[in-house]
């Protein structure tokens, strides 16, 4: 997840319909993780895993991203999914990490089942949930058929679509990843994918953060506020102890960097820090080109054949997301495809 800007930000609700008519950028991995570990077996001997068809095939994704990207849609929204390309070397630490906290749920979810204790099991079972390949493989053959456009990332999600937002190619990049704002989107906007859910008895909102407006608001320049979080830190260190959000903005602001911060406080440079830097300043990213973005088909008879037929969607499910794309023209009657109109 990043760096934990929740602390500095001051996020503003607003209502999806705003962003009809703009092209926002979604981080498909978090999306895809998202909708894994909420639709998943939750009966009473249930695994806690990802829903399944009855022959066996995970569906939770598709189902995910079937009615939220229909929703989208129906909202004049444009999305455009990203998906995580190579992660960059930097990050190996972070990502041993994960491997061995994932490692040991599994541990603990297996013996949970050997034992009969489902509650442990359920509990567990999202911390060692997996967007395989075929999963992802499976997502952007969904999206084909939506017509809806997508981008792998030459290495993080995010960070690529915070690139194309910066150079105009996008409005808004929707995360759950504070980094975005550190890799330079100018709008970020979180909860995108679950508003109008309840979580712990309240509903979700969508939220906007504006990156130029927090920095405003808190007298910092975009270097000052990727140094502040490399200190809070971020994927790609740890941090330096004892420098929280409070903390760093006040050392930042009295001495401008870390490397002055550390010669005052008597702390050791973060390793690697240039790099570090770098990777969120020019964060790598592929170059797409504008007609690449533009929507395509959508292919009813194709939607019908690998999810009602191949992976034994409801036809309720189904009529669901065909309903929304059909209310604002994206489906002729008579089941008949055309293009997107906006």
């Amino acid at each position: 997840m990043g760096c934990n800007l929740r602390d500095l930000a001051t996020p503003e609700n607003i209502d999806l319909a705003t962003l009809s008519g703009k092209r926002v950028g979604i981080d498909a991995f978090l999306t895809a993780f998202q909708f894994l570990t909420t639709m998943r077996d939750r009966s009473p001997q249930g695994d806690g895993g990802p829903l399944r068809a009855d022959n066996g095939k995970v569906v939770s994704h598709l189902m995910g991203f079937l009615n939220r990207t229909a929703t989208l849609l129906n909202l004049g929204i444009k999305p455009v999914y990203i998906f995580d390309g190579k992660s960059p070397e930097l990050k190996a630490d972070e990502l041993a990490s994960r491997r061995a906290r994932r490692e040991e749920a599994e541990r603990v979810h297996k013996e949970a089942l050997a034992a009969g204790d489902f509650a442990l099991a359920q509990k567990m079972a999202p911390r060692i949930m997996n967007y395989t390949q075929e999963m992802v493989d499976e997502t952007k053959q969904l999206l084909d058929l939506l017509g809806v456009p997508w981008v792998v990332a030459k290495a993080e999600g995010e960070g690529q679509a915070a690139v194309m937002a910066a150079r105009g190619q996008l409005d808004v990049v929707a995360t759950q990843d504070w980094d975005a704002l550190l890799y330079g989107t100018p709008h970020l906007v979180r909860n995108l994918m679950s508003d109008g859910s309840k979580q712990h008895g309240r509903v979700v909102r969508a939220q906007m953060i504006d990156l130029e407006a927090m920095l405003k608001t808190h007298d910092l320049s975009k270097a000052q506020l990727i140094d502040l979080a490399i200190m809070i830190g971020t994927d790609f260190h740890p941090g330096i102890r004892g420098i929280g959000p409070k903390t760093g903005i006040k050392l930042i602001k009295e001495h401008g960097c870390i490397e002055m911060i550390c010669q005052v406080k008597n702390k050791e440079i973060p390793q690697r820090l240039s790099e570090i830097r770098e990777i969120f300043h020019h964060h790598p990213a592929v170059d797409v080109a504008d007609e690449d973005l533009l929507p395509g088909q959508i292919d009813v008879k194709g939607l019908i054949q690998f999810l009602q037929v191949e992976r034994q969607f409801s036809q309720r499910r189904m009529d669901n997301a065909f309903d929304k794309l059909r209310e604002i023209g994206l489906i002729r009657e008579g089941g008949q495809t055309s293009l997107f109109s906006f």
